[in-house]
């Protein structure tokens, strides 16, 4: 088969379309043809080597659609979806023309979606579903704050938190885009300019503050963050945008009784992953949840400008791949 591989950590030139051993099917272990596997940031830093526990050498990607072509009978041509923790960092990933997953992972993707959208769902819908639902358990009538609404995860978050019942409040640093506006999950939107973050939440909120805070930015945003949060808030946090280290007040942080998540999908491996596409599905199929956008879909022989695009941030939706 072919693939996308590195031997070395650094530049995504580093990438090379190679040929290698078919993957083989055991009893525990299915083989799918990959018809679409998504780039998502984190696989371009994987590749840069910012992601912890990889192994080299590596073919990256985690999120991806295709047809069982081999494994248990009754799964041989089903189209699945899918995405995992260790995919892509110890075990190799989905962007080659196969992949070989656990047997116990394989789902069925919902039958709204196409291939192609179904490969751009994982890694997103995931972070939004750990935040929202597992660690803050967003009730009805909450506010959540959605810091960078106008990104993927962003606007997955808006889409589950209005799902439970909460008010959304987005905020960005541009205005509100056409496709956060479509999913018509966010009551409210302001961009971010002189005014500070807290200041413009607190106005919003008669002075309370948002219950939940899901921080798609962290690093420069984290200190807002936190002011933004009403007694005994839950404030979440993805990633970090610039310095990794932040500093805040302790004594403001106990005084307010506010909870501090940090949300990892990588913690989930490829099975466990599963059960939660699992739960996804029916908003999928029921039209509750919308994927997202697609820039651009690439041949495999194009993957290292794909990848070089998406390290530029030249990507307005997701790239995939089409082996």
């Amino acid at each position: 088969m072919r693939a996308l591989k590195f031997s070395e950590f650094g530049s995504v030139s580093n990438l090379r379309l190679v040929v290698m051993p078919d993957p083989k099917a055991d009893k525990a272990t299915a083989i799918v043809k990959v018809v679409a596997g998504s780039i998502n940031p984190s696989d371009v830093k994987n590749v840069q080597g910012k992601m912890e526990h990889t192994t080299l050498p590596r073919v990256p990607g985690r999120d991806y659609s295709g047809t069982v072509v081999q494994g248990p009978a009754e799964w041989i041509g089903a189209e699945v979806w899918g995405t995992g923790g260790e995919i892509g960092y110890s075990v190799d990933g989905s962007h080659a023309e196969l992949i070989a997953v656990p047997i116990a992972s394989l789902r069925r993707k919902p039958g709204t979606l196409s291939l192609e959208q179904a490969a751009v769902i994982g890694v997103t819908y995931l972070a939004a579903w750990l935040g929202v639902v597992e660690y803050a358990q967003v009730a009805a009538g909450e506010t959540l704050l959605v810091i960078g609404a106008n990104g993927g995860v962003g606007r997955a978050v808006a889409q589950i938190g209005k799902s439970r019942g909460a008010r959304v409040i987005g905020v960005d640093r541009q205005k509100l885009s056409s496709e956060a506006l479509g999913a018509g999950a966010i009551d409210e939107f302001f961009v971010l300019q002189d005014k500070p973050l807290e200041s413009s939440v607190r106005d919003a909120t008669n002075g309370r503050g948002a219950e939940v805070v899901f921080d798609t930015v962290g690093g420069p945003m984290f200190e807002s963050a936190l002011r933004s949060l009403a007694h005994r808030g839950r404030l979440l946090e993805l990633a970090s945008v610039g310095d990794r280290r932040v500093s805040f007040d302790l004594l403001d942080f106990y005084h307010n009784e506010s909870q501090l998540f940090g949300v990892d999908t990588r913690a989930r491996d490829a099975v466990a992953s599963s059960k939660l596409l699992g739960t996804l599905t029916p908003f999928f199929e029921q039209g509750t949840f919308k994927p997202p956008a697609i820039d651009r879909a690439f041949p495999l022989t194009e993957g290292i400008r794909a990848y070089e695009e998406v390290d530029r941030g030249e990507v307005r939706g997701r790239l995939v791949l089409k082996p």
